[in-house]
C-alpha cells in the first residue's frame, strides 16, 4: 500500500529514490518553471538542453528518465511533460503524475513536484499507484512505491486524494476479480464488511426475502444459477445532513446472456458486469469516510445470468416490485430488470435525487467509445454530471429520449416492454434509458448513467492501467460534496 504524503520546500533536496518534475513544452526545448531553479542548477544549468538532447520536448505526459547528477539524495530524475503552460488543467496534472507513478513501479518512494493545483497532482498519482494483485504464484510484477510525496500539496488535499485511490482501488479489484471468486452471494458479504468498517449500515436481501418482497426482476435474471442473488443496501446518515441522495447500481457478477447466449469472443469481459455497483458502493464508501454531510442510500441487485433449466425466457411476463408488468424479449438484456427492482425499492425512501449506474449496453461503446458515458435522465442531472466530468477527467455525454424510440418500447401484453419490440436496435443505448424512466417519477432529479466502455480499459494511459478503471466513483463524490454544501 502506498503511503501519500504532502511536502514543502525545494524538491532538489528530497530525500527519494525518484524526483518526478514538470516541464511545460517549448519550440526547440522543453520550458523550465521557475521552481525547477535548484534542480537545474544541480544539473550545472542545462537540464532543458539534456531533456532537448533526449527528444522531450515537453508535450503531455512524455517522460524522460535521467540519472540524478552528484549532490542530490535521489538516484533517478523523471522530467514529465505538462504541454502548453497556457492550457495545462487538471486532467492534464493527473495524467502526467500518473505517467510518472507508472514508471516509478518498482522503486522505493517517489517526489512530485509540478505547477498547477497540487490536489490534481496528489489524485493522479494515488490513481496509478494500484495495481490489481492477479493471481501469479512467482509474486507478480513490481509494485508501486512504499511512499510518494506531493510537494505543495494541503494535508487535507492528500487525504481527500487517499480516499479516493482507495475507493477507486476496491471497485476495480471487484471488477477485475475472476467470475468464480465473486458470486452474488460473497460479493454481498465483502460489500457488507467494506460498508462497516466505514460505519455504514448494511441490509442484506437473501432470494426468500426477495421472493417475499416481490423482487421480480432480481429473482429472474438470477433464476438460472446455482449462486443465489441478492439485494444489498446500504445507509449513510451523517448528522446534519438535509438531502438525500439514492444510488442504485447493476451488480451482474457474470452475464452469459442466459438463454440468449452471447458469443464465446469476448465474453470473459463479463466478469466486470457488475462494475456499475461497485461504483456506486465504492462512492459511499467514500462519503463517509470523508465525512460528507449527506444523506446517501445504495442500493445493487446482485445476480448472475447464467444458462440453466431454471433460468427466465424470451417471452416470460415478470413483476417487478411495486406491480409494474414487463415483457421480456432478450434474456441478454438483464441489466434493467435487476435495475427496475433496485430503483423501486430506492424510490420507497423518497431521496432528493436519484443517481444508476450500470454497464448496460454495447450501444453505449458504439454511440460514445470507451471513454465518455452516456447520460439519461432529466436535463437538471445530466447537466450536472456532464459539468462535474469534465472537472474529474471521467466525461459523460447527455443523450435525448426521442419519441419514436419510447414508442418502440410499448407492449401490447404488459405495462412496458423490456426493450424495442421486434428486437430492433434502433437507439440501442437509448431503450435501455427509456425502460428504466418508466419506473422513475417525472418530477425526481434522476440520471441514469451507462458506463459499459469507461468501465474498462484495453489500454493503458496517464493514472489509467489496462483492466477495470473504477469509473465514474469520483464524480459520484462531487455529486454528492454538491449535494453537502
Amino acid at each position: 500500500m502506498t503511503e501519500l504524503t504532502s511536502a514543502s520546500g525545494d524538491i532538489a533536496a528530497a530525500d527519494a529514490e525518484v524526483l518526478v518534475v514538470g516541464v511545460f513544452s517549448g519550440e526547440d526545448a522543453p520550458e523550465l518553471p521557475g521552481s525547477l531553479a535548484g534542480l537545474d542548477a544541480a544539473f550545472g544549468g542545462r537540464l532543458a538542453e539534456q531533456l532537448a538532447v533526449l527528444g522531450n520536448t515537453g508535450s503531455a505526459s512524455s517522460l524522460t528518465r535521467l540519472p540524478a547528477p552528484d549532490g542530490l539524495n535521489a538516484k533517478l530524475v523523471y522530467a514529465v511533460g505538462l504541454g502548453d503552460a497556457d492550457d495545462l488543467d487538471d486532467e492534464t496534472l493527473r495524467r502526467a503524475a500518473g505517467t510518472a507513478v507508472r514508471a516509478a513501479f518498482g522503486k522505493a518512494s517517489a517526489a512530485i513536484a509540478f505547477e498547477g493545483d497540487p490536489a490534481a497532482t496528489a489524485t493522479g498519482a494515488v490513481l496509478a499507484a494500484h495495481r490489481f494483485a492477479g493471481y501469479k504464484t512467482d509474486g507478480g510484477a513490481d509494485t508501486a512505491p512504499a511512499e510518494i510525496r506531493v510537494y505543495g500539496a494541503s494535508e487535507a488535499a492528500v487525504a481527500k486524494a487517499a480516499v479516493l485511490g482507495e475507493s477507486v482501488a476496491l471497485v476495480k479489484d471487484w471488477s477485475d476479480t475472476p467470475a468464480n471468486l465473486l458470486r452474488p452471494p460473497g460479493f454481498a458479504v465483502e460489500i457488507e464488511q467494506a460498508a462497516r468498517a466505514a460505519g455504514i449500515e448494511v441490509e442484506i436481501l437473501d432470494a426468500a426475502a426477495l421472493t417475499a418482497g416481490g423482487y421480480g426482476g432480481v429473482l429472474a435474471v438470477g433464476g438460472g444459477s446455482s449462486a443465489e442473488p441478492r439485494l444489498v443496501r446500504l445507509s449513510y446518515r451523517p448528522e446534519g445532513a438535509t438531502k438525500h441522495v439514492a444510488f442504485v447500481g447493476k451488480g451482474i457478477t457474470f452475464d452469459s446472456g442466459g438463454i440468449n447466449i452471447k458469443p464465446g469472443a469476448g465474453m470473459w469481459d463479463m466478469k466486470g458486469d457488475m462494475a456499475g455497483a461497485a461504483a456506486v458502493v465504492g462512492a459511499t464508501l467514500a462519503a463517509a469516510r470523508l465525512g460528507l454531510a449527506v444523506d446517501v442510500t445504495c442500493t445493487v441487485a446482485l445476480a448472475e445470468n447464467m444458462l440453466s433449466g431454471s433460468s427466465f425466457r424470451p417471452s416470460d411476463v415478470i413483476t417487478i416490485r411495486g406491480g409494474t408488468t414487463v415483457e421480456v424479449l432478450n434474456t441478454d438484456a438483464e441489466g434493467r430488470l435487476v435495475l427496475a427492482d433496485a430503483i423501486s425499492r430506492a424510490l420507497e425512501d423518497e431521496p432528493d435525487a436519484l443517481y444508476d449506474v450500470a454497464t448496460l449496453t454495447g450501444g453505449q461503446l458504439i454511440a460514445l467509445g470507451r471513454r465518455t458515458m452516456g447520460l439519461m435522465g432529466t436535463d437538471t442531472e445530466t447537466e450536472r454530471l456532464r459539468r462535474l466530468g469534465e472537472v474529474t477527467g471521467e466525461h459523460g455525454w447527455p443523450m435525448p429520449f426521442p419519441e419514436d424510440i419510447v414508442k418502440l418500447m410499448e407492449s401490447s401484453i404488459a405495462d412496458v416492454s423490456q426493450c424495442a419490440t421486434g428486437l430492433k436496435r434502433d437507439g440501442h443505448m437509448v431503450q435501455g434509458g427509456v425502460f428504466l424512466s418508466k419506473f422513475v417519477p417525472e418530477d425526481l432529479p434522476w440520471a441514469h448513467l451507462d458506463i459499459a466502455g469507461p468501465a474498462d480499459s484495453d489500454s493503458t494511459y496517464g493514472y489509467i492501467a489496462k483492466g477495470a478503471t473504477g469509473f465514474p466513483v469520483r464524480t459520484l463524490v462531487a455529486v454528492l460534496e454538491e449535494f453537502a454544501a
